[in-house]
Order: C-alpha cells, then structure tokens, then sequence
C-alpha cells in the first residue's frame, strides 16, 4: 500500500465537474414528472422513443435513464483521488482523511436511508436509494484506493463473479431463479432486511455488484490525475469502455447473464460501467483537451457544485412546493391549451426554479457538502 501524496500543482479536470452536474441536472428534471409526459405525445415517434428511454427499463434490456445511477457512482469514484489529493495538500492527516471517509458513508446512509422513513409514520429498513447504496461503493473505493491498479480491477471482477454465482446458486426453494422478479437472491434478502412478505424488485444488495462502478471511477480519476498525454488517457478511456460494453453486451446476447439494473446483474454492470468511461472519455476530449464549450458547461458545472443538497431537496418533495408557487399562473396562462400544456409548463418552472436555486448557492459560494 503507497502513503497518499499531492501533487506539486493539481490542475482542475473540468470534465468531471460538467459530468457530475449533467447527470444531477437530468436527475433534477425527472423530479419534476417532465419525462412522464413524453408518452402523452402519441403521435410522435421521437418523444414516443424519449418516453421509452427516460424511463427504467422494465425488468431485462437497459435504456438510457438506467445508466444515470451508474455515472452517479462512477463519477464520485473518479473525485476521490482528486479529494484525497486536496485533503493531502491542505496537511490532513491520513488518520483525518479516513475519519472522514467513515463519516461521509455513514451520513449516505443514514441520509439514504432517511428518506424512505419520511412520511412512512414508522421506521422501515429499506436501502435502495442511491445515497444508501453510495454509502458501501464509495467506501470500499475509498479503502482500498491505494492498491494497485491490477488489485483494484481483480478485486471487482471477483466480486462481480461472486454475485452472478450467489444468484445463480442461491438454495432457497421460491428465490432459486435467478434473473426472474420477485424470485431471486435479492428479493429473498429485501424480505429479510425489511420483514415484510413482499417488498421491491429493487434489490438492496445492489451495492455489492455496484462497488465496480465506483471502484472504476477511482481508477479513472488516478488515470486523470497521471502526468499521462491527454491522447494516451482517452486511449486507455476509449478501450476500456468498449471493453467493457463488448463483455456486458456479450454476456447478455448469448444468454449466460441477462441485462438487468433492478438486481445490478453482472452484465448490467459491465454494460452501464462501459458507457460510464465512455461519457468520461467524451466529456474530457470536449471540455478539458479541445476546449469546447467550456463557457457554457458552467450551466451544469453549477448543480454539480451542490448535488447532495439538491438531490435532497427534490428528494423531500421540494420540487412540488415549488409547483404549488407556479400553478396558478400557468393555469391562467396555458389552461387554454389544455391540463397537458399547463403540466408540462409547471414541470419546466420547477426544472429552472432549482437550477437557479443551485446558482444561487454557487453564486454565494455556498457548497454544501457531507
């Protein structure tokens, strides 16, 4: 194990920021319901494909919104080193650097966990969210960030191994199929965990499979911060993507593990963690090597800023309290052209109204961070 070091000069990746921020920006919009008005347009292909593809696939296949938890997790891997860094640069400790790692996972998880016990008038044991499962990937990232890059890679193919053959072996009579909802390992462990006959297709031991995600990122954010060229980094970027997609997709077509986000199967993983290098790789050829649209990333670069406390915000319901602000305007706006007009306009009002609530944080240099 190597002792954390700073860099002499740590140069800022913009990219990450920018990805981070998209990602929470599209996260910000699904908590407004915009995208479920994608499939009133029935007439549309192009919004009928929208409508498909911003919504979770159903149970095998993956579309477009069940990657946004993968670069989620992908992306706070990828900060780590970058943290670790600055933590190292600012005289903390390793002792004082590990305090706060134990910490912040268990704030996530807390935090994860919080909200499913609002408004439930009881405590429940449920921990699908994606800050509860943050909470696991995040730390073991962080705990064995400074082992070598071929330990860190074995460690999460192990781990995926191990997943795919506890599923695949799991003894329990009713829970023994593995890729079928409700039947399997992890709806057998969400029963357990919340002691209820039946619970979520949602598996909360998604955190297992999903450590690669973060670990990944980790490694990502070492490769950024190497004084590699920036050709040889989107090489290596570029590789392992397609790497990565070639085995997810493959062990999906020849049907030895199925694509399936609600129980993060092996392939999902893969799958998901492909795109997730393959997004990085784009933003940093875009923002930090061509220096393309570096003015207007700010627009995302800002909600990223604040992830964890606008992601709370909406998660609360903040989104419709700002609703109740807008609707009887746009009632007496758009009523005219129909209710869909009318919800379509209050979800845009909420989009924006927490963008500049973001801005407003940035703008007074308030980050709110665990």
């Amino acid at each position: 194990m190597t002792k954390d070091t700073a860099p002499v000069f740590l140069e800022r990746v913009t990219s990450i920021d920018l990805f981070r921020g998209f990602t929470m920006f599209l996260l910000i919009g699904e908590s407004t319901h915009l995208y479920g008005y994608f499939g009133s347009f029935e007439g549309s292909i192009i919004m009928q494909f929208l409508n498909t593809q911003f919504h979770h696939h159903e149970w095998h296949g993956l579309n477009f919104w069940d990657l946004i938890q993968p670069f989620f997790m992908f992306i706070v891997g990828v900060a780590i080193p970058f943290a670790v860094a600055n933590r190292v640069r600012k005289g903390d400790s390793s002792k004082q650097i590990l305090h706060h790692a134990l910490k912040r996972s268990l704030l996530l998880f807390s935090l994860g966990w919080g909200l499913y016990c609002i408004g439930a008038g009881e405590i429940v044991f449920r921990f699908q969210d994606v800050l509860a499962q943050l909470s696991v990937t995040y730390l073991v990232a962080f705990l064995i960030r400074r082992k070598s890059f071929s330990f860190q890679l074995v460690f999460t193919l192990i781990i995926l191994l191990l997943s795919d053959l506890a599923y695949r072996f799991f003894p329990v009579v009713g829970f023994n199929q593995p890729w079928e909802a409700y039947h399997n390992l992890g709806a057998w462990m969400n029963i357990k965990i919340e002691g209820v006959e039946k619970t979520s297709v949602w598996a909360s031991i998604n955190a297992i499979p999903t450590i690669a995600h973060t670990v990944w990122g980790v490694l990502f954010g070492q490769l950024l911060m190497s004084d590699r060229p920036a050709k040889k980094k989107i090489q290596l970027m570029l590789i392992a993507g397609c790497a990565a997609l070639l085995i997810g997709f493959s062990l999906d077509w020849m049907n030895i593990t199925p694509i399936i986000k609600k129980i993060a199967t092996s392939s999902f993983v893969f799958a998901s963690g492909g795109w997730a290098i393959l997004a990085l790789c784009f933003f940093y050829w875009v923002i930090d090597v061509k220096k393309l649209l570096v003015d207007s990333s700010k627009f995302f670069i800002i909600v990223g800023m604040n992830c964890i406390a606008i992601y709370l915000f909406f998660e609360i319901g903040g989104a419709f309290l700002v609703k109740d602000v807008f609707t009887p305007f746009t009632k007496l706006m758009f009523s005219w052209n129909g209710s869909l007009t009318v919800d379509i306009t209050n979800s845009i009002c909420m989009w924006f109204t927490m963008w500049y609530f973001c801005y407003w944080l940035y703008k007074n240099r308030i980050f709110i961070k665990i």
